[in-house]
Parts: structure tokens; C-alpha cells; sequence
């Protein structure tokens, strides 16, 4: 994450937290100093029962939300200091087809800063993969699922 001339007022470190696919995660803290470094590998995983199309689950993607949050550990909560949001399907599949030539292709995205946060909004440098599978679910698992 870099956001070029801000230094931060607090000190406290820093970390991002995804929610997609009915699924949070966060990364490990790192100091409050731009540009921050998550050299992190976040693994989410979803199962979609009785959807046998590649193109159907694109569609579902289209109404599941991804959020990314830049999160600064000020006491009480915790303090939001910028954020992103987007349907799953447009941050995994951002070209219009449906498979991508080069995996793990290196992306950027602006942030949307919050009020409490002074300076220009931060940008994420990130790169995704995306696998779309066949899974043979027995009845029992795909009632679970």
C-alpha cells in the first residue's frame, strides 16, 4: 500500500482485512509507515452446489461483494483509514473474458480514503488467481455447502 508525502499521526501498526465470499481474513500487522509491505498470501474458498457453468458461478460472483479495509489499530476499535469495494466478479475477472492469459498479474486499485484520514487515498498493488473446478459433492455435503 503506498500513498506517497502522508506520514500518519498515530503510530500504531497498521493491517488489511478482506470479507469475500462470506469469508474475512486479515494480514499481520506491519508498522505505520508508508509504503506498507503485506507480503501476504490470503486463500479463500467457496463451494457453489449445484451450479454445474462456469459462466453461472461468474454470474453469482456478480452479486457477492468484496470490501478491503486498511485498518489502523487505534484503541478503542480500531480506526478505518481508507477502503474498497466491489462485486467479486469484476475484482477477480477485471478483463471481459472469463479466463486471464497471465495469472498472478500484478494490479493496482485507489482506495476510497475516510474522513479522519488526511492525504491523498491510498493505492493497493496486488495480484489474484482465480481456479474454478468440478467437485463431485456427495448429497450429504452439498446440503452442508
Amino acid at each position: 500500500v503506498s500513498c506517497p508525502g502522508v506520514l500518519l499521526k498515530d503510530k500504531q501498526e497498521l493491517y488489511l482485512s478482506v470479507f469475500v465470499l462470506g469469508q474475512y481474513k486479515k494480514t499481520k500487522c506491519v508498522p505505520a509507515a508508508f509504503p506498507l509491505f503485506f507480503h501476504e498470501n490470503l486463500l479463500f474458498e467457496k463451494a457453489f452446489a449445484n451450479v454445474v457453468d462456469p459462466g453461472d458461478v461468474v454470474k453469482l460472483l456478480e452479486f457477492d461483494t468484496l470490501t478491503i479495509e486498511l485498518i489502523q489499530l487505534v484503541p478503542p476499535e480500531g480506526k478505518v483509514l481508507a477502503t474498497y469495494e466491489e462485486n467479486t466478479r469484476d475484482f477477480l475477472f477485471p478483463d471481459p473474458k472469463l479466463t486471464h492469459g497471465r495469472h498472478g498479474l500484478q494490479r493496482m486499485i485507489l482506495m476510497k480514503r475516510s474522513l479522519s484520514f488526511t492525504g491523498i487515498a491510498p493505492k493497493l498493488r496486488f495480484s489474484t488467481i482465480s481456479l474454478i473446478t468440478d467437485s463431485l459433492l456427495s448429497s450429504e455435503r452439498s446440503h452442508i455447502q
